[in-house]
């Protein structure tokens, strides 16, 4: 038989956290770049596309993957994060009509040469500015000339302002951004009043009224992930779009002073029952996890006892008498949030998404 471990993707999850975005934002009306890079965080754009069908846009930056949501039939927007990288890059944005983002001075010529080779094209940009984030973007001094630029450039559609937050996630950690970038595109906004902004973030969307303006770009909301330290994505009013599941493989009595796994770093307090887990680092699973690490067997949570190795994990059943050899196993999900996972990991829950091995089995639950 294959070996237990299973992923489990819930498309109707996407749909709820895309609706939660959507009444976050209703008094400004804004449209939504679902965030599906990355392969939908992990989750597979296919296994989740039917999720998606109330997003205004998807924004990502693959352009293989761009071609496979043409593909699979989404005929609204797309966004490409970080622009193009090279000339057939731009074959593919007029070819499948894509947005673009342009951060870079190399960008805006590297447009303004492929507008040149066809005449009877045009392109949409979103023009990146960096409110302190020092990742990618025009400085605040030279957003407006580049803008100008771009303006003058034939074959150049809809110029959107655009900029991405630092620490949204904080108490008014996103003010001092967007009081610069407020500042820097009003001379825009006053000479093309209908010029398209984009600056929210999963965080700004759930908590930053006045940022939502017309577009948002949620990202770990959409796969039920919070994205605050000190919020559960359940506070927030999300679902979990992917559960990981196991089975106990195996169960041993051990005797106090006994000790568990390489190293020998936990060592158990008393006579215990331990359940063998069949998931390990190789599947995804977080090799730091610590004695916090929480875990249900059956329905129950308990934690995860002694170092992740590369297949098994082990877990302290004491609180679950009857466990036994096939027991179910929820790693994170419905029980588990992945979010909690990731913290007593030291790590966030978009790298677990993002990690899950190819090795593991995966399947889309389509119910309603």
């Amino acid at each position: 038989m294959p070996r237990p471990i299973r992923a489990t993707i819930r498309p109707q999850a996407i749909a709820h956290n895309l609706q939660r975005a959507r009444v976050a934002t209703h008094a400004a009306g804004s449209r939504i770049w679902a965030v599906v890079k990355a392969n939908a965080y992990g989750h597979g754009i296919e296994r989740i596309y039917s999720g998606l069908a109330s997003a205004d846009g998807l924004a990502m930056l693959d352009f293989d993957e761009a071609r496979l949501v043409r593909h699979l039939g989404w005929d609204k927007p797309i966004l490409m994060l970080e622009g193009c990288f090279d000339k057939a890059d731009y074959a593919s944005a007029f070819e499948l009509d894509l947005t673009v983002v342009v951060h870079q001075q190399a960008q805006i010529d590297a447009l303004a040469s492929a507008l040149a080779e066809r005449k009877d094209s045009n392109l949409n940009v979103y023009l990146k500015m960096n409110t302190g984030m020092n990742r990618v973007g025009f400085n605040p001094q030279d957003y407006g000339a580049a803008f100008a630029q771009l303006r003058a450039i034939e074959g150049v559609g809809e110029i959107g302002l655009m900029t991405h937050f630092a620490n949204a996630d904080l108490p008014n950690g996103a003010d001092k951004a967007l009081a610069l970038f407020n500042t820097t595109v009003a001379p825009i906004m006053a000479q093309y009043p209908n010029t398209m902004r984009c600056v929210s973030n999963s965080a700004a969307t759930l908590t930053l009224s006045n940022a939502h303006f017309d577009w948002v770009r949620p990202g770990i909301m959409t796969y039920g992930g919070s994205p605050f330290a000190d919020t559960t994505a359940a506070e927030c009013g999300l679902q979990p779009a992917m559960t990981l599941n196991s089975q106990i493989i195996a169960v041993r009595e051990i005797q106090a002073g006994d000790a568990i796994g390489y190293g020998s770093r936990f060592v158990a307090p008393r006579a215990m029952r331990i359940g063998v887990v069949a998931c390990g680092y190789a599947d995804g699973y977080p090799r730091h996890a610590t004695e916090q690490t929480p875990i249900a067997i059956d329905g129950v949570r308990t934690h995860v006892v002694g170092r992740v190795s590369m297949d098994m994990l082990t877990v302290d059943l004491t609180d679950v008498p009857n466990a036994h050899v096939g027991s179910t196993v929820e790693l994170w999900g419905t029980h588990i949030p992945i979010d909690e996972v990731a913290q007593a990991s030291g790590t966030i829950g978009y790298e677990l998404m993002c990690a899950l091995a190819a090795r593991v089995a995966v399947t889309a639950d389509n119910h309603q």
